[in-house]
């Protein structure tokens, strides 16, 4: 058992090695050169896509974040980093605990990935806990919306999110010798943070060596108002109890490589420790109820509680990764890659400083992708993917039964041109065998095809039609889930029987792309059957609203929009301007609405850029959502006005950046629909974030 920290979140003596570091003298950090490689790229390689194609390639909607933008972007979760992107909302759990919902899609149906190998942590069993990646070590984020799972399986039957961190290193830099660092902190919640990454060899070296560490400390968070939605008279304005957040973690790797092969190993370290927003609940021993009615009875308003310390969630996580490659001159083999990760992951829900329930994960996750030498004009890869996933669960809120998950599958894509006509089409075979202690085990197959074609129908202007039949199995949570959850105030009911859901979607889309504008249209349509999800009952349990986890048919239909314009050169600088939105509607076939679905939201930005100065300021309107299931509370619309400014300047070799963001600059309180705590923890206020950075 590990040791229980204390309660209060204090200062690690990591921050003060990074605060070291970055304070070295410019003449250290003049010996290299910045490495742009982690700063923008003319062409985006989705590293998600088997065959490495750039973003204007591939044949399904993606969203990717990297460079000056990705930096703009970093938040303490993934949720949070990537909740302006199009399509792409976040689950909101405090300012600890956020997760990507892509199209209205969340939970076991995204499936977040490390450089291609599931995050390997226990996200998709409930929303409070964390994922065990820091947006902070990122290189690049990808977003493939709608279904991925030819590629990653059923969890991605939604999307997936691939996270770019280059822990295992495959590219050396020109000069030997590169990295970047990072000092940033915050108003709203007193954070302060640093980040620093190194990454050493030449573009042609032999070996190659990796080094990153992160710390990050926030005390609770402030807000315009009162944290719940309908505060009673003790309730104290203007913050968010017990959502302070402390992180801290690290990872190094080398790789090994020749002409036509390479192999690499990393191990990590993730480390969090974070409030659950709106919890100090109290506990009644039984003969003390008996005591407190007979007191009732005799109308004596003295009864005594014993009243528990707040919920929060203390994780850890150390993982080793494993990549090899090869090229040849074989028809069949032309390049293999293999990709595995295992994961040791623990966290415990600490009510004060007692332990409630501890959560144990662990996990093995293989990838083997084999590319074929060109047949006609059809280029594919094929492969397998297996999975071994030991969960545990216990403590007296331990919700799911302890079980094991083992998953193998094999899949086939090919892809080819076609004069103006580029064509792609795969399959993918996927058994999950879950064995639970206590229950009845479960066997699924699950099988996925799809089919996509872009058509350049003129020399600016391209269509994408598709179709994607993705399958998933229920995952051991809706299967076996049976008692109360505190962290997400609720008791929670699996049910043994569900089947397989399937997902038919058909999705249209329209680009048009010069010098001066960008448009992207999509439009989609996606039809469940057997469609698994957490229904409100209306009942209670113990204090606790009942939901039950049960499917039936549903549909999700949407759409999404950009236009970027690049107002070009004047005076004062370069402008660009940006509009875009994006609609989801998500209904079961009887005309129900389905719970905790993405409002439609607009935004409009101005980005300026003028020699060493750059900007930006952004508007972003969320509309109420009053479509909602039963039982289920409506949720208000709100205005989100954010800005934020940059310089940077040279010093030696090197390039520093000094930068302020504003956030919610109205103070306007906004609580998130797809958040299962919006009654209880709003987003931040106003804050004013600020901070250095260093490219050398």
């Amino acid at each position: 058992m590990r040791t229980v920290p204390n309660a209060a979140l204090t200062r690690s003596p990591l921050a003060i090695a990074l605060a070291i570091a970055l304070a070295a003298p410019a003449t250290v950090l003049a010996q290299v050169h910045q490495d742009e490689r982690l700063r923008e790229l003319d062409e985006v390689e989705i590293q998600a896509d088997p065959f490495s194609r750039s973003r204007d390639d591939i044949l399904q909607p993606v969203e990717v974040l990297n460079g000056a933008e990705l930096d703009r972007r970093r938040a303490n979760t993934l949720g949070e980093t990537l909740d302006r992107q199009i399509g792409v909302q976040n689950s909101f759990f405090g300012t600890g605990s956020g997760r990507p919902v892509i199209r209205g899609q969340e939970g076991p149906r995204v499936q977040v990935l490390n450089d291609g190998i599931a995050s390997q942590d226990v996200s998709t069993v409930s929303v409070d806990h964390a994922v065990t990646i820091d947006p902070f070590v990122a290189e690049q984020i990808e977003v493939i919306k709608g279904p991925a799972a030819l590629l990653y399986g059923s969890g991605a039957v939604g999307g997936a999110v691939n996270v770019i961190d280059g822990r295992i290193p495959t590219k050396g830099s020109d000069d030997g010798f590169a990295g970047r660092a990072q000092i940033y902190g915050d108003s709203a919640a007193d954070t302060f943070g640093a980040a620093a990454r190194l990454d050493v060899g030449a573009t042609d070296s032999p070996f190659l060596f990796h080094a990153d560490v992160y710390y990050r400390d926030s005390e609770d968070y402030e807000i315009p108002g009162f944290a719940s939605h309908e505060p009673d008279e003790d309730e104290e304005p203007g913050i968010v109890e017990n959502s302070a957040v402390e992180t801290e973690g690290g990872s190094i790797g080398f790789t090994v490589r020749g002409e036509d092969a390479y192999v690499g190993v990393a191990v990590s370290r993730f480390d969090t420790l974070y409030g659950v927003p709106g919890h100090a609940h109290e506990h009644h021993h039984e003969d003390e109820e008996d005591a407190r009615a007979l007191l009732a009875l005799a109308h004596d308003d003295d009864e005594e509680e014993e009243e528990e310390g707040p919920v929060r969630i203390d994780m850890e996580q150390t993982r080793f990764d494993v990549e090899a490659g090869l090229k040849t001159d074989l028809t069949m083999f032309s390049s293999v890659r293999l990709r595995t990760g295992y994961t040791d992951y623990e966290h415990v829900e600490l009510e004060g400083d007692e332990i409630g329930s501890e959560f144990d994960n662990e996990q093995t996750d293989l990838r083997l992708e084999i590319e074929h030498a060109p047949i006609g004009a059809w280029r594919g890869v094929y492969g397998l993917n297996w999975s071994d996933r030991d969960f545990s669960a216990v403590g007296e809120e331990a919700f799911v039964p302890p079980n094991q998950t083992d998953t193998f599958a094999l899949f086939l894509i090919e892809t080819a041109q076609f004069g103006a006509w580029s064509v792609e089409t795969g399959v993918r075979w996927e058994s999950q065998e879950i064995d639970v202690a206590g229950a009845a085990d479960s066997d699924h197959d699950a099988f996925s095809f799809s089919l996509a074609g872009r058509y350049q129908f003129a020399e600016h202007w391209s269509t994408l039609l598709r179709f994607d039949r993705a399958q998933r199995a229920p995952s051991a949570e809706e299967l076996y889930s049976d008692g109360p959850h505190i962290a997400t105030a609720t008791f929670e009911i699996g049910d043994v029987d569900l089947d397989e859901e399937t997902s038919n979607q058909f999705e249209i889309g329209l680009h048009y792309d010069t010098d001066a504008l960008h448009l992207e249209l999509n439009a989609f349509h996606n039809s469940f059957d057997d469609f698994i999800f957490l229904a409100d009952t209306g009942l209670e349990e113990d204090e606790l609203p009942v939901r039950l986890w049960t499917q039936d048919d549903a549909r999700f239909t949407g759409i999404e929009g950009l236009a970027r314009y690049h107002l070009g050169e004047t005076e004062v600088g370069h402008f660009d301007l940006t509009a875009r939105f994006d609609h989801v509607r998500g209904r079961l076939d009887d005309g129900g609405d389905l719970p905790r679905i993405s409002p439609t939201r607009f935004g409009l930005g101005l980005d300026w850029h003028n020699d060493a100065w750059s900007g930006g300021i952004e508007v972003l309107r969320v509309a109420e959502q009053d479509r909602v299931a039963d039982f289920e509370e409506e949720t208000d619309g709100y205005t989100l006005l954010s800005a934020d400014l940059t310089y940077g300047f040279e010093w030696g070799a090197s390039e520093f950046e000094v930068f302020v963001q504003g956030r919610n600059l109205t103070d306007e309180e906004a609580r998130v629909h797809t958040s299962l705590v919006k009654e209880r923890a709003p987003l931040p206020g106003r804050n004013f974030a600020f901070g250095v950075r260093s490219f050398f």
